[in-house]
């Protein structure tokens, strides 16, 4: 059959168009492929250029990491399964080694653990290593791995250096406390072996003084004593300062009576201005508390070296301490019109071994300390200390201290005399105006003159209750001073005398004066006084009379000592003061002695004195005995044991006391202090007969 040709045609146009839409969809397919090997060509080639980047910064993070030296290893349990080169160092290998495997360091030392809030533990872990000892500061966390697991993170740092300095620093401490030790032993020794010949020097004087010497004679044994003072001075500053370098002075808190220990130091520094023709007074403010709470031994040595540096450098006029009340605090100055001190030195005199010099040839003996004494223990007590002078105007010192009024504590009792008038006739430069305060306080009315023609203008310009005239005034202006007051009408008149021109003035009545005060004059003495010839009674309530002189204490005392001048000075001074001294020259033979007199086979004791350091048993170990001794035969009474040492400090101290002494007397023997402490005991016996 033969087809149309139409319809061949057709057939022919529907393949050619069937072959052309082929080929187009073919060419299409191919584009879209090429399209996606171009897309498929830029994603490899981002991908590659991403993974280069990644690679560049882990490797920068790792040698930041490896740069900072510090040892990083993870573990899962006890298998590492990473380590950085500086762990793998620690071995001696390479990180590839340690991984998989459950190597461990020797650990030669560890410190204790600590958990920080995060969860962090950190230690200090000495190991050996392949380069030696090391000591490694650890970080411990937990951290999860590569595949989720939970692994234990370690990051450690090499500490060896500062370990090793700081095991240097406690070896340099421990030899520092070593050789500071060995200077405190030494101090001791040499303190002691300072103050056994000085107590022979300044007691003999003593001793020697009484003899009835001649004026050429006493001449020299004032000046022996004077050396002796000087020298004994000397060592207490060098002691001093080297306890308070070292930081071995130790404060107390204690309640004491300021108006007493500021009274008494003025009373102990008198003599020595007075021998130099200066006046030394003191003046307590009325608002001041009775008891303070403090160190009452080291303020008394900072009262004694203001007061003896402004006695030392003054060579006319006079010095005056005063307490009063500065807020919360107490303020303490020390005045003096001595040449003053150069406004560029004001600052620099308080450092060590530091003096001014007023000319040629004017630098005072002494050590230079005695001020760096005073600011070191100052500053310890909370306070500051100052100097205040103008060069040719005198100098001040003003100590700071917070030091509370103790509980229940009140100022000195105050008498009120309101409208009477007073007159106060002095030169000095201090103690004048420090008793006219002291007058005001009463609410009394008071005026100063300073000599003899203006106290006669003074009587006559009005009517007054009482005169006080300072023997400073001069002996006859003074005396005939008196008569006029006498002549007046005025029958209060009192005259002021140091108290070795006391021995020399002969009778205040029968010279027209109708008592004495002896100066620094106390507060409360200057009320009794003047309150007593009152009319009316002025006495203020709660002040004790005047105390007669104390009679000859008669007692038995044991004095064990090996060094025969401490003996001899003992014994004699005993005696001189009506006791009756029994010597032996060691422990052993002292409590052989007391033992005797407990068995009624010698003469009972009164009292032992007894030298710390003594060949075979000493001082301490014979106290401790005679404790036993006593309780062993369950005496009633206990003998009373003091101390005789030439080391003063606390421990000391402290010591005597522990092995049942009763108290300490200090070389070079203070004759007063032996003199109130057989007083003390014949005044116990006294109430122990009449109970």
């Amino acid at each position: 059959m033969v087809l149309p040709l139409w319809l061949i045609s057709t057939i022919v146009l529907v393949g050619l168009a069937g072959a052309v839409l082929c080929g187009v969809a073919t060419l299409r397919w191919r584009g879209r492929m090429l399209a996606q090997q171009a897309a498929l060509g830029h994603e490899v080639e981002s991908l590659t250029d991403r993974l280069w980047a990644t690679a560049d910064r882990e490797q920068r993070y790792r040698s930041l990491v490896e740069a900072q030296g510090d040892f990083i290893v993870r573990r899962d349990g006890a298998t590492i399964v990473y380590a950085n080169a500086a762990y793998a160092a620690l071995f001696g290998a390479q990180e590839g080694d340690l991984v998989g495997s459950d190597g461990q360091l020797p650990q030669l030392a560890l410190r204790p653990r600590a958990q920080q809030e995060d969860g962090t533990r950190s230690f200090d872990e000495c190991l050996a290593t392949h380069e030696g000892e090391r000591w490694v500061a650890w970080a411990e966390t937990v951290v999860a791995g590569p595949d989720g697991r939970i692994v234990v993170q370690r990051v450690g740092r090499d500490i060896s250096a500062r370990i090793a300095d700081e095991d240097a620093l406690v070896e340099a401490r421990s030899r520092a406390e070593a050789a500071s030790e060995a200077k405190s032993r030494f101090l001791a020794t040499v303190s002691h072996e300072f103050r056994t010949p000085l107590n022979g020097i300044l007691g003999m004087s003593d001793l020697l003084q009484d003899t009835g010497l001649d004026a050429e004679q006493s001449t020299y044994v004032q000046a022996l004593r004077t050396s002796g003072e000087a020298l004994l001075a000397l060592v207490d500053d060098i002691l001093d300062f080297a306890k308070v370098e070292a930081g071995r002075i130790e404060l107390m808190r204690e309640p004491f009576d300021a108006v007493q220990l500021v009274e008494t130091v003025a009373e102990l520094m008198a003599p020595r201005a007075q021998a130099k023709g200066i006046e030394l007074a003191a003046h307590i403010a009325p608002d001041v508390p009775a008891r303070l709470v403090g160190d009452r031994d080291r303020l008394r040595q900072i009262l004694l070296n203001l007061v003896g540096n402004a006695v030392k450098f003054t060579t006319s006029g006079g010095v005056g301490v005063s307490l009063c009340r500065a807020g919360s605090a107490i303020e303490i100055v020390v005045a003096d019109t001595g040449p003053g001190i150069p406004v560029d030195r004001l600052e620099t005199i308080f450092g060590e071994f530091e003096q001014v010099e007023h000319g040629p040839g004017s630098l005072h003996a002494g050590t230079g300390l005695g001020l760096a004494i005073v600011r070191r223990l100052v500053r310890a007590m909370g306070g500051e200390v100052r100097a205040e002078s103008r060069p040719g105007q005198g100098a001040s010192f003003r100590a700071v201290l917070p030091l509370p009024a103790a509980e229940g504590s009140r100022a000195l009792t105050i008498p009120h005399w309101p409208g009477r008038r007073m007159l106060v006739v002095s030169p000095a430069p201090f103690a004048a105006g420090f008793l006219a305060e002291t007058i005001r306080a009463t609410r009394a009315s008071v005026s100063i003159v300073s000599d003899q023609q203006a106290a006669v203008g003074a009587l006559a310009a009005g009517t007054l209750d009482a005169v006080l005239i300072d023997h400073t005034l001069g002996d006859a202006p003074a005396k005939e001073l008196a008569l006029a007051i006498k002549a007046a009408g005025i029958r209060d008149c009192l005259i002021l005398l140091a108290p070795l021109a006391r021995r020399q003035f002969g009778s205040p009545q029968a010279a027209g004066f109708s008592g004495f005060l002896i100066k620094p004059v106390r507060a409360r003495s200057l009320y009794e006084r003047l309150g007593s010839q009152a009319p009316g009674g002025f006495a203020p309530a709660g002040l004790p009379g005047l105390a007669a002189p104390a009679a000859p204490v008669r007692l038995n005392v044991l004095v064990a000592e090996d060094n025969e001048i401490n003996a001899l000075l003992l014994t004699r001074t005993l005696e001189r003061l009506g006791s009756t001294a029994i010597w032996v020259k060691d422990g052993a033979a002292a409590l052989q002695r007391i033992a005797a007199g407990f068995a009624g086979e010698e003469t009972p004791l009164d009292l032992a004195l007894l030298d710390i350091r003594m060949p075979g048993l000493t001082g301490l170990d014979c106290a401790r005995a005679v404790r036993r001794l006593e309780h062993g035969q369950r005496r009633q009474t206990r003998l009373p044991i003091v101390a005789v040492t030439a080391n003063v400090s606390a421990a000391d101290r402290d010591a005597a006391l522990g092995a049942g002494m009763d108290d300490c007397l200090a070389k070079p023997l203070d004759r007063l202090a032996l003199e109130r402490l057989l007083e003390r005991l014949h005044r116990k016996e006294r109430e122990s007969l009449s109970a």
